[in-house]
């Protein structure tokens, strides 16, 4: 999914310590719905705030929940601003070199391109991504002109206003726009990345383990697979 690339001066901070206490604060975007987002209350929800706080009360943890900006949340997590990054960040090998990632909790899936028509050019025209993104990284490598936005609202945006052609996400992002406001899937879907995990600093392999296993007896017991198609809906993949 989300494809952040980063300096050797935010590696250098990889050195901090492990998480000693209770209490673990969970770093969203809160602007990705399903995924995340802000509800009219102020608070966190949808999939993965629900993901978050079941995988803590099974791990016996007290969760509070931080929102910040997609393009620092992993420079923000390795400096100790949060302690887990969980929206909807897909694992990626250049990720895996600079935090760490639990087991997947949302199974590999495809992005695909949405527009207002399906007479769109996907090869030669202008294609909105979120920024620093897997998407953005496979458009930048095509023969179409990547355009950047900080949040996948802005994209949506674009393609509505015409600054854009068509808009490339996560499959499952983009269907709320598609059976809602006008939008068609165009193209072909593009299988990108290894699914979705939650993301730690590597000295923090004692908190990987508890949400491992609380995500394994989720997988077990049909919790998740509740959750994704409550979220998502019966054609979602499941464990």
């Amino acid at each position: 999914m989300k494809n952040l690339i980063l300096s050797a001066a935010a590696l250098a901070l990889l050195s901090g310590a492990a998480i000693a206490q209770d209490t673990v604060r969970m770093g969203t975007e809160g602007a990705y719905p399903p995924y995340n987002f802000i509800d009219d209350s102020g608070e966190v929800a949808g999939f993965e705030r629900e993901v978050g706080d079941e995988m803590c009360a099974r791990a016996e943890l007290t969760c509070e929940w931080v929102t910040n900006e997609w393009d620092t949340i992993i420079p923000n997590l390795v400096s100790g601003n949060y302690d887990t990054i969980i929206a909807g960040m897909s694992i990626t090998d250049e990720r895996d070199e600079v935090i760490d990632f639990t087991q997947d909790y949302y199974p590999p899936t495809a992005s695909a391109y949405a527009a207002m028509t399906d007479s769109v050019d996907l090869e030669g025209g202008v294609i909105a991504a979120q920024t620093s993104t897997i998407q953005a990284g496979y458009i930048a490598e095509t023969g179409a002109t990547l355009v950047e936005f900080a949040t996948l609202d802005d994209t949506i945006a674009a393609v509505k206003n015409g600054e854009v052609d068509a808009v490339f996400a996560d499959s499952d992002a983009l269907v709320p726009f598609v059976e809602e406001q006008g939008f068609t899937f165009v193209g072909e879907p593009v299988p990108l990345g290894g699914g979705i995990g939650m993301g730690l600093r590597e000295s923090d392999a004692e908190l990987k383990e508890k949400f491992n296993a609380a995500i394994t007896s989720m997988k077990a017991d049909g919790t998740l697979n509740a959750l994704l198609v409550k979220y998502f809906g019966e054609e979602i993949s499941q464990y």
